[in-house]
């Protein structure tokens, strides 16, 4: 495609990011709008959905990708693990509180560290600062408190390609749930 000329998001792109699709309509990763463009405009891809507003150059306008599939199938490794991040404790347990359902400001060792328990998904939960603080390094048996869900690793595509980014909700079809 010598000659084409990419077109330059204007600001109303800013921010925002495209869902990358294998051929086989498998959800791959999230690049930058002006990514996904270059994708189309090499015809490497297609748009299957499109965002608000469009890409603008002197010789093209196109409307800004949201979701573009591969031509080409990509082979990629499915055992890809979730990063263990405060920011994606918060998100894994939706910015509550493990043991009062209140608003998260913390994270929490089910089994304290000084016990011996691990920096792992399936010890480590979001929690207000009450809790955390008052828990303290007892575990929630001797607090008498339950933990509503156990902690776990998150699975599913939405993790593994989204990690604890927010979708955008034209990308829902694809993702399925977060859960």
């Amino acid at each position: 495609m010598s000659g084409t000329h990419i077109p330059s998001p204007g600001p109303a792109t800013n921010g925002h990011a495209a869902l990358v699709l294998n051929a086989t309509y498998e959800p791959l990763c999230v690049v930058s709008v002006r990514r996904a463009a270059v994708l189309l405009l090499s015809e490497k891809a297609e748009a299957i959905t499109h965002g608000e507003g469009f890409l603008q150059s002197a010789l093209k306008t196109i409307p800004i990708p949201s979701v573009v599939r591969l031509n080409r199938y990509v082979k990629v490794p499915h055992l890809r693990k979730v990063s263990l991040s405060r920011r994606a404790i918060f998100a894994r347990d939706r910015w509550r509180c493990a043991y009062c359902a209140g608003p998260a400001e913390t994270i929490d060792h089910v089994m304290p560290r000084s016990r011996g328990g691990g920096h792992v998904w399936e010890n480590v939960v979001a929690a207000c600062a009450r809790c955390n603080h008052k828990k303290g390094d007892k575990t929630p048996k001797e607090m008498g408190w339950r933990l509503a869900t156990a902690p776990t690793v998150p699975k599913g595509a939405a993790w593994r390609v989204l990690g604890h980014r927010t979708p955008d909700p034209r990308w829902e079809l694809w993702l399925g749930s977060r859960n």
